[in-house]
């Protein structure tokens, strides 16, 4: 007779019970059944996924790297990778000092860092004794990974709404006295995904302030950084700010990558830098969590960090894309430029779902609603009544996504 458990053989971890379906399979889901208007060829602006070619010299550093593949990689990485980020590092925010050896972690991508890093700082038990859940904050819209990484960590999750109405400067007064005193984790990411802010200095002390008071780590999530339309005024870091305002680096840190500075994002490559006693525990966490990156990837990687021209001739082509299609769009869509990123935030003459539904059908040209990318707090969907449209595409075909968008909105 077999055994009893006191448990079904398809028990899982229960949070998992609380993840919502990821947008991607929201969009494919709201598009079942939609008939797409023949002789259109098919323009998918819905993912944030870099098109631009990879530069050819970070292709022969990972051919060149490939006998790295007999060994198995360390989890620190090489001390060459770490000391190409911190030199790059240092000629981006100009740091006075970071040190390779304690203040940097290469990762595969910032993704996966921002989901583990989560899982290493939650302490699920400091609370308990009252009968709570730590906090992880998270801006709203955001990135899915940030309430992920919070449910699995064993944390609940507020979010700070960003309205466009207000700036999108982050509502921190939604929150109580008792909620912050609760937080453990704070998420920003500048530039945001979706709306292209960049925090400033002054929202930064802001930030600083309130983890000062509530003694919360904060993590900022940076993988935009390079995708801006100035070259001399660059999006502020997390780090160049603390050192801006006389800090150092206790409870913050930052989270980079790769994938859209370099056109990478196969490559998952990315690091986590700042406090180094958090790093210490993060990186014992990692040597269990066994995501070492590939020795040809941080062969390439180096190659990447080292080099700024391909970024530079990136950041030429989206901003040839937004100066064509922004006045395009912004009669019809009220869009304007970001401060940074390569997303358009759009309002919709109608709900976000029904223009990507008709928008795919009437003209083939897909676009991620925005209440995807949200969630229902403090009274609102921060994201619904908008879309987000990525210029990844090449130009020409951005400009006809462009066109078709007008003719649908004003057929509408």
């Amino acid at each position: 007779m077999p055994p009893s458990f006191p448990f079904q053989a398809s028990t899982v971890n229960p949070n998992l019970g609380k993840l919502q379906t990821y947008p991607f399979e929201k969009l494919r889901q709201l598009m079942a059944g939609v008939t797409r208007k023949p002789g259109l060829s098919e323009i998918r602006l819905f993912i944030g996924e870099p098109r631009h070619a990879t530069p050819a010299f970070i292709k022969d550093a990972l051919i060149a790297g490939l006998d790295g593949l007999s060994i198995y990689p360390a989890t620190l990485g090489q001390a060459a990778l770490r000391q190409a980020i911190a030199e790059w590092m240092q000629r981006r925010y100009g740091l006075d000092t970071i040190d390779p050896d304690t203040e940097i972690i290469p990762v595969n991508g910032s993704r996966e860092a921002l989901f583990s890093f989560t899982q290493a700082v939650i302490d699920q038990k400091r609370d308990m004794s009252r009968g709570y859940a730590p906090l992880v904050v998270s801006p709203n819209p955001f990135y899915q990974i940030y309430e992920g990484g919070a449910y699995l960590a064993g944390a609940d999750i507020r979010f700070l709404n960003s309205l466009r109405e207000n700036n999108f400067a982050f509502d921190y007064a939604s929150l109580s006295a008792e909620e912050w005193r609760r937080v453990q984790l704070l998420i920003v990411c500048s530039p945001a995904n979706p709306t292209g802010k960049v925090l400033n200095l002054d929202d930064w002390k802001r930030l600083f302030a309130l983890s000062d008071q509530y003694g919360f780590v904060i993590a900022s999530d940076e993988c935009y950084s390079e995708i801006h339309f100035d070259e001399d005024q660059p999006p502020l870091g997390g780090l160049q700010a603390a050192q801006r305002l006389g800090r150092n680096f206790d409870r913050l840190v930052m989270l980079s990558s790769l994938s859209k500075r370099s056109n990478v994002p196969g490559m998952r490559s990315g690091f986590v830098a700042g406090d180094a006693a958090l790093l210490k525990d993060y990186l014992l966490y990692r040597t269990y969590h066994g995501s070492a990156m590939s020795p040809a990837f941080q062969a390439a990687s180096i190659a990447a960090w080292r080099d700024e021209a391909h970024v530079i001739a990136n950041r030429e082509q989206y901003r040839q894309k937004f100066a064509a299609v922004t006045p395009l769009l912004r009669d019809a869509l009220g869009v304007s430029m970001p401060d940074a990123s390569f997303y358009l935030w759009a309002k919709t003459p109608i709900p976000d779902t029904d223009f990507a539904r008709r928008l795919a059908a009437e003209q083939n040209v897909q676009v991620l609603p925005g209440s995807f990318l949200a969630r229902q707090a403090h009274g609102v969907n921060p994201g619904a009544g908008h879309v987000r449209i990525a210029l990844v595409a090449p130009l020409a075909e951005c400009l006809e996504a462009a066109g078709r968008i007008q003719r649908f909105v004003t057929n509408l």
